[in-house]
């Protein structure tokens, strides 16, 4: 389950990084290696937006993301649950604010993150605790 949802989060990543990159470089890329300056949010230019829809997009972190799901799915770690819960909470208000896209595929994934989570706490595979060597609470 951790390996579909590590690939499904890294392809959507990919998927946007690299599309808007095709889509926003060969416009803008001169006038982002030419020492241009952002500029402020009301008076942003073609190439600003370009920027942030592309290389300063959702793109990049989300493959991070992914391509750390499954990392730590191959060394047999949860991940934790604070990524199943984020991407569900980021999908969720950009679907109420900008409406749909492809993102609730995403949401598969959360789900896959969430069921693994659950397995995982049932069966004892629970990560350690932080500060203990071997996950065993230390009592004072």
């Amino acid at each position: 389950m951790v390996e579909w949802a590590g690939w499904i989060v890294t392809l959507a990543g990919t998927g946007h990084t690299l599309g808007s990159l095709v889509e926003a470089a060969p416009d803008h890329a001169g006038t982002w290696f030419g020492g241009w300056e952002l500029g402020d949010y009301p008076g942003m230019s073609d190439a600003t937006v370009a920027w942030w829809y592309s290389v300063f997009s959702f793109g990049p972190p989300l493959l991070l993301i992914g391509l750390t799901v499954l990392w730590l799915n191959r060394r047999g770690m949860t991940p934790p649950l604070f990524v199943s819960w984020a991407m569900v909470a980021w999908v969720v208000v950009g679907f109420v604010v900008d409406g749909p896209s492809p993102l609730p595929i995403l949401l598969v994934a959360a789900g896959l993150l969430l069921a693994d989570a659950r397995r995982a706490r049932r069966h004892g595979n629970t990560p350690p605790r932080a500060g203990t060597a071997s996950g065993a609470r230390v009592e004072s």
